[in-house]
């Protein structure tokens, strides 16, 4: 039965690149036009630098496919199958990839501005500011629970550490080896993703297990966050065909690699679906319209995708016409892993036998029963219904537990590192082109941006306060996890409102951006509005002011948005 609906939703994938893809690139984006791209025009060998499209592909799909496809399904599957396989279909065939595709497109045309700063020219200044704002807010947000959920994961799972931290290393030397040496690409990348696997082995057998040695939990997951945000500073400043092109190339390897291994072991395994269809009471769970919808983001609709699109994959495209291999063909590959993400949760969890969940401790027989028995276990667990589910479709073709569960570790946290350097970065730009409209050129500064995109993001993850869906204490980070979800789509329909009236300007036809954007809206704003009350009701004066204050920015943005739409249009607003 699992496996079945895996052909399905591949088979819709397909059939939505041959004929939506198309109908997008041809009518609305004309994606065969030929431009002079931001990474020719404004060439600067740090930023700006044109790449071909199979390694920016490997770029743009491994910063966009990080942690969040993956926590969300595996959370959302407490309501079980049918909701979470359905939002991640429609989601990302008639929202998520649209929304990718539109926004390459854009920036590509706008020499490389992100579309919070093309905002100000198809909207108004105002406009550019609040988007900016929003923005910033939600990147910090970003980079806090990624840095948690990747240390939580090191600590968990204490043999990744060492295949992590090699292919940081091997990947700076095969970026040194293309651009310097001038050398290909594709042998010394493969080359590099074997020398990854085999570090799995190495971490294995010597784990770098900090708990083990005596150092209590909670501090040694500090310490990987402190670790992470001075690797995602570094990282960031460095010039992008250093470190992130190549470790991207490297990544999307791997990805494709690990998906082609959980596909074969799920259709070896053939498991049925261990959960129900739908799941209609549980322990005091949220509801599931709309959380669900909001829970499973990226793996859906991401407004940080947007940001990705806008803010570093704009500035290397090559060509217009690789936008769409690259935004919409990317957004699918994030489909078919929240995809499999949820087959983990809710069908590879009924083949895993004895495990320790972080929420739970011991469990001598798992099952989707047992993983999802309250919403505050689900909540907690997040990713581990990944690498365990994950980890049984690969022991059914003869991987060792522990050589599996690994993998799948590493998997999960090579994707959410890529995702926390490359928000760095962006972070840095947006502070830059805030810069600019303030006119305070120390925003400007490569090294201010970066402190004003770490140091806020530490404060979120290090900080504590009582968690309203469990009343125990936990990082700030966490608990805004909720607010995440439905800023970040509120931020993919800000988005999808500035390409719709730039194609809208352009005389090309907007209804395909229009209906997602308003029903993005009126999900994301129950959400929120829903979460600013739980806060109130709780008590969390911080929290729900954070949520008011993006609730506001959104009222905002969407009153300066239909100002513009009233106003005449010009044939182009370039």
């Amino acid at each position: 039965m699992a496996a079945l609906a895996a052909l399905v939703v591949l088979a819709c994938f397909a059939l939505a690149y041959r004929l939506y893809a198309r109908f997008l690139g041809e009518r609305v984006f004309e994606d065969g036009d030929v431009i002079v791209t931001p990474a020719h025009a404004l060439a600067d060998g740090h930023d700006f630098v044109a790449t071909p499209m199979h390694l920016l592909q490997g770029h743009h799909f491994t910063s966009i496919a990080g942690a969040a496809p993956i926590i969300g399904p595996c959370v959302a599957a407490y309501w079980g199958w049918a909701p979470a396989l359905v939002w991640v279909v429609v989601g990302t065939i008639f929202m998520g990839a649209a929304h990718d595709f539109g926004a390459l497109v854009v920036s590509a045309r706008e020499r490389g501005r992100s579309v919070a700063d093309i905002a100000g020219s198809v909207i108004g200044p105002r406009a550019r500011l609040l988007f900016l704002c929003f923005v910033i807010i939600i990147v910090w947000l970003v980079l806090a629970v990624f840095a948690m959920a990747i240390a939580g994961l090191f600590v968990s799972q204490p043999a990744s550490v060492i295949p992590i931290n090699i292919e940081i290393v091997v990947a700076a030397l095969v970026g040194w080896w293309i651009y310097r040496r001038r050398g290909g690409a594709l042998w010394p990348s493969l080359l590099a993703l074997a020398v990854l696997y085999g570090a799995v082995f190495v971490g294995v057998k010597v784990p770098v297990d900090f708990v083990a040695l005596g150092v209590e939990r909670t501090t040694a997951v500090k310490g990987w966050m402190l670790f992470l945000f001075a690797y995602s500073a570094l990282a960031s400043l460095l010039p992008v065909w250093l470190l992130l092109q190549p470790r991207d190339l490297i990544n999307s390897h791997q990805l494709a690699v690990g998906l082609l291994l959980l596909f074969v072991g799920l259709f070896v395994s053939h498991p049925s679906f261990d959960a129900p269809a739908l799941r209609t009471t549980g322990d005091g769970a949220p509801p599931i319209f709309p959380v669900l919808f909001v829970t499973i983001a990226c793996g859906a609709i991401s407004g940080f995708h947007g940001l990705v699109s806008s803010g570093t994959t704009s500035k290397q495209l090559d060509r217009l016409r690789d936008a769409r291999p690259i935004g919409y063909g990317s957004m699918l590959g994030e489909g078919t892993l929240a995809l499999l993400a949820t087959l983990a949760a809710v069908a590879g969890i009924g083949l895993v036998g004895s495990c320790t969940l972080p929420g739970q401790g011991a469990v001598a027989d798992l099952s989707w029963g047992v993983y999802y028995e309250s919403w505050g276990h689900a909540s907690v667990n997040n990713a581990s219904a990944f690498v365990l589910g994950g980890g049984a479709f690969l022991e059914a073709i003869g991987f060792p537990t522990d050589v599996a569960r690994t993998l799948m570790a590493v998997l999960v946290i090579s994707f959410a590192a890529t995702t926390l350097d490359t928000a760095t970065r962006i972070q840095r730009f947006i502070f830059a082109e805030l810069g600019s409209a303030l006119s305070f050129r120390p925003f400007e500064n490569a090294y201010v941006g970066t402190a004003l995109a770490v140091l806020p993001a530490m404060a979120l993850a290090f900080a504590e306060t009582t968690d309203p869906a469990t009343g125990q204490s936990r990082a700030v980070g966490w608990v805004l996890w909720p607010i995440f979800g439905a800023s970040n789509q509120l931020l993919a329909a800000l988005t999808l409102m500035v390409i719709a009236l730039y194609v809208h300007r352009r005389g090309r036809p907007a209804w395909p951006l229009l209906v997602p954007m308003l029903l993005v809206i009126v999900i994301a704003t129950l959400a929120l509005v829903g979460d600013i009350a739980t806060f109130f009701a709780q008590g969390n004066a911080l929290l729900a002011g954070i949520a008011s204050g993006l609730l506001v920015l959104l009222a905002g943005m969407l009153f300066e948005g239909l100002g513009a739409a009233r106003r005449p249009t010009s044939s182009d607003p370039a």
